[in-house]
């Protein structure tokens, strides 16, 4: 089974069950924050990926750090499911599949708009307003950065690509004179 699916399976359960607490938000956050501190520690990740070391010593790390980060029951409940079956190192795969699961449900899509300088403030409002009006759904925008953009923006909705760069009006009028 691919970890997208087995990521989708985990991320897909745990909505149902934070939906239904009302917690959704609260949850994603943490495991955003659990990520990061596994990301930040490169060792952590190790212990939990080998098999030499017990499952019951993986366990006490596990629950130590809970005791440290102190993160809501369903979150704490959710790790040790994953420690359990020997996916805690897939966090990172279910988290973006939660975080997508969650923005479906809510009727929301994630766009992703790049250009070659940062974006002010109302013209971030003006674009939001028109991806809304485009989608016809809730928008989530995360603005990046590309100076070899030129000038313009990339807008990624899911698979489809809106490419108004100047680096790709130059590439069509390359093509085209080139013949």
């Amino acid at each position: 089974m691919s970890v997208q699916t087995v990521a989708r399976r985990y991320a897909s359960a745990l909505a149902d069950v934070a939906l239904e607490r009302g917690e959704a938000r609260e949850v994603q956050e943490e495991l955003v924050a659990w990520e990061e501190m596994f990301q930040a520690s490169p060792m952590l990740p190790e212990v939990f990926r080998n098999p030499t070391i017990a499952l019951d010593k993986k366990r006490a790390v596990l629950n130590k750090l809970i005791e440290r980060g102190k993160p809501r029951p369903t979150t704490a409940n959710f790790l040790k499911v994953l420690l359990q079956n020997q996916r805690l190192t897939e966090l990172g795969d279910i988290n973006q599949k939660f975080t997508e699961i969650l923005d479906v449900r809510a009727g929301m899509v994630a766009a992703i708009v790049t250009t070659a300088r940062s974006v002010p403030e109302n013209a971030q409002q003006q674009l939001h307003a028109k991806l809304l009006s485009l989608t016809g759904k809730k928008v989530r925008i995360d603005f990046t950065t590309d100076p070899d953009l030129i000038g313009g923006l990339v807008t990624r909705i899911g698979s489809t690509v809106y490419d108004g760069s100047v680096r790709n009006h130059l590439q069509l009028i390359k093509e085209k004179m080139a013949g």
